[in-house]
């Protein structure tokens, strides 16, 4: 582009002096050099196209701060969704944070913050997100008599079911290895909705798993009607296939190796499972139970108030697959709108939305999260105070600024790096108190030095691979003995609890003056 506006300014003058006809052969050269459309060339070399296009005028303020600092509360407050699940869940958000005294808006603060789209949601919340780690025993697998008893269901064949038609599968929270017993989830997502259920499994178990199931069927909402899994174990086993038959579930499985088929409870795994209870490693009867505790308040905060997108339509133009989504909605709206689900459900329903609590359920999560992070990140086997739980006041007031602090999910905390103890036993555990009493007599004697004085003292004992280790602990005695002289006896105490820690003694008062010229 340089170079022809280089080539308009040259030609231009020239196409203004010249008569019709030779302004026609100069515009032909002109639009065979350029490739522009005629037209534009003519305007081009007119005038009338040159020069930076005019700047448009910048729009007027639509939404100020108290909108903004509105939005982040309830972004906060639906923990951190994006802009399209967040724009249709914030009627119901402000209604129910309204009515439990959590928010109150101006009515122009509250017109403007319902008035976002999605876009300008994620436009306002962008500054505020930017603010923000071994093989598996192999199992027998199920015999073929018992896989052939079990139909199979691909993705494609679901249709439209019903409410109550579940796909399951499991979550293991074994951490960075698979050995050993750990605790893992279960998880449960409904076709129709999108309600999704966990629960722990402390062993991995089939007798377990029908227990588990028994439990999640008492607090459903509404009737199980179909158990779809894929070709575990734990799943497609003779229990679990008597479970279903005899309680009148249509028990069903995927391909092997077909992910796609179980889409649904898949994409949950990451979106729920994941992102609540992150990567670490949870064994155990304690981690079990804090599981549980946190996903109580998890299947209320998700199935009442996270939108999730459902797939309307997909279709296959060659290798280009064009998806179509329903408007974002949460999994009890979806159970309110379809017609199959009974009166007598959608009343329960609605009972069950009007005692919930967005902000107190997600500081249970939070809570539920911490105790989790320090069950898995315990060192010790003493016990250990379980997890302060701040006052809803506290933790509301908390909304406003938790984005400054970047990532607030404890679970997606990286777990501290322990500091790295001493293997191997020290070599000079003996000589240590000696080789010190030499250095502060003598500051300046270098580490070979001090260890031919040791070698002629205690032959055969000490050999020339020790200088390296000697070398270290000549380099921390130099740098306490600094600091001592610069910073003077406040640093003697910090020098001193240091030498506790790595077993060195430590300088005293005395060496700093003898250090001067060293450390000048």
């Amino acid at each position: 582009m340089a170079t022809r506006n280089e080539l308009v300014a040259a030609v231009a003058e020239r196409y203004a002096r010249s008569s019709r006809p030779e302004r026609g052969r100069i515009l032909d050269e002109f639009v065979a050099v350029t490739g522009h459309h005629r037209k534009h060339a003519m305007r081009l070399l007119r005038g009338s196209g040159a020069g930076p296009p005019a700047r448009r005028g910048r729009r007027d303020r639509v939404y100020d701060a108290a909108m903004r600092e509105a939005l982040i509360v309830l972004w906060e407050a639906s923990d951190r969704v994006c802009g399209k699940r967040l724009r249709p869940l914030l009627p119901v958000l402000v209604e129910v944070m309204e009515r439990h005294g959590h928010l109150q808006l101006a009515p122009e603060v509250r017109v403007g913050v319902l008035a976002m789209s999605a876009a300008t949601i994620d436009r306002q919340l962008r500054e505020v997100r930017t603010a923000d780690g071994g093989t598996p025993r192999r199992r027998t697998p199920p015999s073929a008599a018992l896989r052939r008893s079990v139909p199979v269901r691909t993705f494609s064949d679901w249709g439209d079911p019903a409410p109550g038609f579940f796909e399951a599968d499991l979550v293991w929270h074994s951490g960075p290895t698979a050995r050993g017993s750990y605790v893992q989830t279960l998880v449960l997502t409904d076709i129709a909705s999108g309600w999704t259920e966990c629960a722990p499994l402390l062993v991995r178990q089939q007798v377990l798993v029908t227990e588990v199931l028994n439990e999640v069927r008492r607090v459903l909402p509404f009737p199980l009607l179909g158990f779809d899994t894929d070709n575990d174990t734990a799943f497609l086993n003779e229990t679990v296939r008597d479970y279903c038959a005899a309680a009148g579930v249509a028990f069903t499985r995927c391909r092997p190796y077909r992910k796609n088929d179980q889409a649904h409870v898949e994409q949950k795994n990451g979106a729920v499972v994941r992102r609540i209870v992150g990567y670490r490693r949870f064994e155990g009867l304690e981690a079990a139970a804090a599981l549980a505790d946190l996903y109580r308040s998890v299947r209320l905060f998700v199935n009442f108030f996270q939108p999730s997108f459902k797939l309307a339509e997909k279709s296959r133009d060659g290798a280009v697959v064009r998806k179509r989504y329903h408007a974002p909605a949460t999994p009890y709206q979806r159970l309110l709108e379809d017609p199959r689900v009974t009166e007598e459900i959608k009343a329960h329903l609605r009972r069950m939305a009007s005692s919930l609590d967005p902000v107190r359920l997600l500081r249970d999560i939070r809570t539920a999260q911490q105790r989790l992070v320090e069950i898995a990140d315990r060192t010790g086997t003493g016990e250990q105070a379980a997890p302060t739980q701040p006052t809803l006041e506290e933790f509301l007031k908390g909304l406003r600024t938790a984005w400054r602090e970047g990532e607030v999910r404890p679970t997606a905390q990286p777990k501290p790096k322990a500091k790295r103890e001493r293997r191997r036993p020290d070599p000079l555990v003996q000589v240590t108190a000696q080789l010190h009493d030499w250095f502060c007599a003598s500051p300046w004697l270098t580490a070979r030095e001090l260890l031919a004085r040791l070698q002629a003292e205690l032959p055969d004992s000490y050999p020339e691979a020790l200088l390296r280790t000697l070398q270290r602990r000549l380099k921390q005695w130099r740098g306490d003995a600094a600091r001592q002289l610069v910073f003077g006896a406040g640093s003697e105490a910090r020098a001193r609890s240091d030498g506790e820690a790595t077993g060195a003694p430590v300088a005293a008062t005395g060496v700093a003056d003898e250090a001067t010229g060293m450390a000048g």
